[in-house]
């Protein structure tokens, strides 16, 4: 990693050669990509807070800007050695690297790749507006220096990259894929690293930027194309007191009802201000996000581990991208918790003096032709969360399809098919049963792959006369259905176990159509809010439509005078 800028009062110094023996070290620059990687994390490093990077890809030059702290001439003339850093010194400090940087390897690789100058004023006072531009030869030796007036922080430009490496130019991507490889992975480093205000440039004209944030859910919209800020959930998961390897975890998730793509590629892991490759962790995320979003999509998450040092070995590639991690099964455990904490409706933002809706609809009741039901006054029940109290009542059904339902926030549209599946699916995952049929169910011209498909569910299936079987027991759910041999058609026809249960909880959930009492829309209702996903169905299907009070106010005008002399 670069050593160009360094913290306040370190310098730069060689490493000892037990320490270089031990780190994973290769040549890290291979492209304009990496290039602006190692020199915008080495520029984090320096706690810079704003980075500007231009890049001319056609002349194979890079230039990165930032406000960090800078260096002074010592440490300049010893920068671009190899394996020089500021940030480590002795093996007990590999174990407790708190920075994206400690190798000391690419500056020296990029002295011997290009022609690099660096200019720098570190952050002192003695040295009021004045810097130093430094250039390096091919090893890494300072040629010229001279004194120049410049900001604090650090300018280092590489230019002519592998121009005595022709084949390396040739072997690499055309330069528009490389601009888009230089803008993702700054998109990555933006996410881990909200605070920062981004600039970049091709050549003298500018390209995109990316405006700071309180954290990483004000950076997705700026990344992600039609996602919005309410589309996302934020989670942030204090340390435990028991557990003092955690400082925390954050979590930006993409609620599954409004925000998933058509790949799986924003599932992404971070450690430490790193974005990561974690096999292990993007599968907790994907398990965890199962059957939350519609077919052949795929969620939206981001979760950051803020661990300490002792915790991660960052040795495991070159490129720090993969790492070996301590109480692995313990972080999978916390983030499937935070996951499903976040899946819930977030009642946190429910939070209005008094129940408006409820006083809308008093004042129009006594000026109107109508009365409200009275099983509406009944107390409504209360589902308890882990994110508080929640008072839902319904109100009415429409269409034998949809509950209103009335919430302290507003009205809610839910339709009642897709939330008793909701109800239904939770429930036979939670205990998958198989009851004795008595009589069998006889089914006929069943295939092979049929067969085998009914006996990978643990359906009991015997030969019954030529082409004829007997099923001797079926999911709990389906034996009081008329259609149960339809039923068991379907799960004979693929699928593994979850699309089993899916299937099983469709076809025993009421059906749109069905009238339904209060009662009976209450107790849908009750059971619905306590689900772990009250978002969507098991097929990804949102499930319930949110009119929040302040929106119906906007729509009605009730912010007008007028509305407070009728007493609303």
């Amino acid at each position: 990693m670069l050593n160009s800028t360094c913290l306040p009062l370190n310098s730069i110094r060689p490493l000892p050669e037990d320490v270089v023996n031990l780190i994973a070290a290769s040549e890290v620059i291979d492209s304009l990509v990496a290039v602006v990687k190692e020199l915008v994390e080495n520029a984090l490093d320096a706690e810079a807070n704003r980075i500007i990077i231009s890049v001319w890809p056609e002349s194979w030059r890079v230039q990165v800007v930032d406000n960090g702290w800078g260096m002074d001439l010592t440490n300049l003339k010893q920068a671009a050695t190899a394996h020089s850093t500021s940030k480590i010194n002795t093996i007990t400090d590999l174990f407790q690297i708190n920075s994206l940087g400690f190798r000391g390897e690419a500056l020296h690789s990029l002295a011997q790749l290009s022609d690099l100058e660096i200019i720098s004023r570190p952050n002192s006072p003695s040295l009021a507006n004045s810097g130093c531009r430094v250039s390096y030869n091919h090893q890494g030796e300072v040629v010229k220096t001279e004194t120049i007036a410049v900001a604090q922080g650090t300018v280092i430009t590489v230019s002519n990259l592998f121009e005595n490496w022709q084949n390396r130019r040739q072997s690499l991507p055309a330069s528009a894929q490389q601009l888009r490889g230089i803008q993702l992975i700054i998109q990555q480093i933006a996410l881990c690293h909200p605070q920062v205000t981004w600039q970049l440039r091709q050549g003298n004209n500018p390209w995109f930027q990316i405006s700071p944030g309180v954290n990483a859910q004000q950076i997705l919209p700026q990344i992600i194309k039609n996602i919005q800020l309410s589309d996302l959930f934020y989670l942030k998961i204090p340390p435990d007191y028991d557990n003092i390897n955690l400082k925390d975890i954050e979590l930006i998730l993409g609620l599954p009802d409004r925000a998933s793509r058509r790949r799986p590629d924003w599932v992404k892991v971070a450690i430490n201000g790193r974005m990561v490759r974690s096999p292990e962790l993007e599968q907790t995320l994907l398990t965890a996000l199962a059957r939350t979003c519609p077919r052949d999509r795929y969620p939206i998450c981001f979760v950051h581990l803020h661990l300490f040092p002792e915790q991660i070995d960052w040795n495991r590639n070159p490129d720090k991208s993969e790492v070996y991690l301590q109480n692995l099964n313990q972080w999978q455990e916390l983030i499937s918790q935070g996951i499903e904490q976040a899946l819930r409706l977030n009642f946190e933002r429910i939070s209005p003096p008094q129940n408006r809706i409820e006083k809308l609809l008093k004042v129009s009741e006594d000026k109107g032709s109508y009365k409200i039901n009275s099983e509406t006054q009944l107390d409504a029940q209360t589902s308890q969360t882990e994110l508080g109290i929640l008072e839902i009542k319904a109100i009415a059904q429409v269409l034998n399809t949809y509950i209103i339902a009335e919430h302290s926030s507003g009205l809610w549209l839910i339709e009642q098919h897709i939330a008793h599946e909701r109800i239904l699916y939770e429930q036979i995952c939670d205990q998958w049963r198989l009851i004795p049929l008595e009589p069998g169910i006889i089914l006929q011209s069943l295939s092979t792959a049929q067969l085998e498909q009914m006996h990978r569910l643990g359906l009991e299936v015997d030969p019954f006369g030529d082409g004829v079987w007997v099923v001797r027991n079926a999911p709990e759910l389906l034996i009081k259905r008329s259609d149960c041999p339809e039923a068991l058609l379907e799960l004979s026809l693929g699928g593994d176990l979850q699309a089993a249960q899916v299937a099983t909880a469709c076809r025993s959930a009421i059906k749109n159509g069905t009238p339904l009492s209060l009662t009976q829309m209450q107790t849908i209702l009750d059971q619905w809010i306590k689900t772990r996903n009250p978002r969507t169905c098991p097929h990804g299907r949102p499930i319930v439509l949110q009119l929040e009070e302040s929106a119906l106010s906007r729509f009605f005008r009730r912010h007008w005078v007028i509305g407070k002399s009728h007493g609303i």
